[in-house]
């Protein structure tokens, strides 16, 4: 009798065990991260940390290749309508998170600063806290009148709905319906493209916003707070007076992929990100 075609089987047979063996090795768990992480995550809300989160966006979708996030912008008003409402998965919100909002679930993944700009060739360069509010106001029209050029002043102020105006209103304990303005703008961007395009005109934009665009040759300037320089050092160490946290905000308890991506935002692994963006990474 000739053995060959039994061992010849019995060969074989082992073959093909290590072959599905193998491929069974290679396929993720049910359950584990990488099959987990597959799908869109809306993100709407605030300009201002919209900058940051698309960033962090990417970095998270170049991990994980069945990730996209999509980013949308609006005002901190609207994330938290958003995401109260389920139109969004998660809101964005740059101030601290009121009363009336802690039925949401809120996570902080930086620090900001609201700043007062001009153009770079306006040649004021300090401004008091009362100068603001005699500008904001209209009893201060013309430039002349705090050191500058015979000049009439363009008033920049925020939409309703923008943080950067509540924070702003609050600090100088001013009413919006007070306000004397001849422009009215939505988010950061266009507030430093206003003032960048008119000599005459004054507005108030993030730090990390502004800092980020005076890098880029944008001529504009931030002015000093309450003697405070406005800059991102002054928000990290605590003594510029017009900071505020940034947070993302969940209508539930997040899980899956929203939990994923609001842990990879709050981690060290994305401070390159926040700091390159000229905001303060948490912990810093």
């Amino acid at each position: 009798m000739r053995p060959w075609p039994s061992l010849y089987l019995i060969v074989l047979k082992q073959l093909l065990f290590l072959a599905l063996y193998w491929v069974a090795a290679l396929q993720p768990l049910p359950g584990s991260a990488a099959d987990q992480l597959t799908g869109k995550l809306v993100i709407s809300g605030s300009s201002t940390i919209a900058p940051i989160v698309s960033e962090i966006g990417k970095r998270f979708e170049s991990l994980h290749p069945g990730v996209r996030i999509d980013v949308q912008t609006g005002g901190s008003s609207r994330g938290v309508a958003d995401a109260r409402q389920g139109l969004a998965d998660i809101g964005m919100v740059s101030r601290a998170i009121k009363d009336e909002e802690k039925d949401l679930h809120a996570f902080p993944v930086a620090r900001d600063g609201v700043g007062i700009i001009l153009h770079k060739e306006n040649p004021v360069q300090t401004i008091t806290d009362e100068q603001v509010i005699a500008i904001y106001t209209g009893t201060v029209t013309n430039w002349k009148q705090v050191g500058g050029k015979d000049a009439a002043i363009t008033v920049v102020n925020k939409a309703e709905g923008r943080s950067t105006l509540e924070v702003f209103l609050q600090h100088f304990k001013l009413n919006n319906r007070d306000i004397k303005a001849q422009v009215v703008i939505g988010d950061n961007e266009q507030g430093v493209k206003t003032v960048a395009g008119n000599r005459s005109a004054i507005g108030y934009v993030s730090i990390g916003t502004a800092e980020y665009d005076e890098s880029q040759g944008v001529p504009i300037k931030l002015l000093s707070v309450g003697g405070v320089a406005a800059s991102t050092k002054t928000v990290q160490n605590g003594t510029f007076p017009l900071s505020r946290p940034l947070y993302i905000v969940t209508r539930t308890p997040p899980i899956g992929l929203a939990k994923a991506f609001i842990d990879f935002a709050q981690s060290k692994a994305v401070h390159d990100i926040i700091k390159q963006q000229y905001f303060v990474p948490l912990g810093d």
